[in-house]
């Protein structure tokens, strides 16, 4: 059924920005970690999505006309970290100095970070204002039968 689907993709997208508000959270979070498990500062992670379905137009045109209901949406396909050089900072007295009296600290911008949540928090939005409306449409549907 068509509605469904409709509900699948905008939940599809709503999982994946949830994800994403997660990371810069974990990001804004460590911005000033200078030391991680692996010995150096944190790094900036990033969010990468993918269609769920990857298909032409032509193709979804020609499965849809044969009654072919599949799903499409967006997904998460990986979680990757930034690879950018690291800020040095001159503090001789921090623990983490090195010999010249700099710290490496985290590639993360605060301000990037704050920038990209406001972003996802629009397309969140978006999709709920999509799956209300959905639910407006079906409300309306089901008064048609009285």
């Amino acid at each position: 059924m068509a509605f469904l689907n409709s509900l699948n993709i905008a939940g599809s997208g709503l999982t994946a920005s949830r994800l994403r508000m997660d990371v810069i959270s974990e990001n804004i979070a460590n911005y000033s970690t200078t030391k991680t498990e692996d010995g150096g500062p944190y790094r900036r992670k990033s969010v990468v999505y993918e269609a769920v379905e990857d298909k032409s137009f032509g193709s979804i045109l020609k499965d849809r006309l044969n009654g072919d209901q599949t799903t499409a949406g967006v997904q998460v396909s990986e979680i990757v970290e930034d690879p950018s050089d690291f800020n040095y900072v001159y503090n001789p007295t921090h623990p983490d100095a090195d010999e010249n009296g700099y710290v490496a600290m985290p590639n993360v911008d605060v301000t990037q970070e704050m920038l990209d949540m406001m972003s996802v928090t629009r397309v969140y939005d978006m999709n709920i204002n999509a799956l209300n409306a959905m639910k407006g449409m079906a409300a309306r549907a089901l008064e048609i039968g009285r």
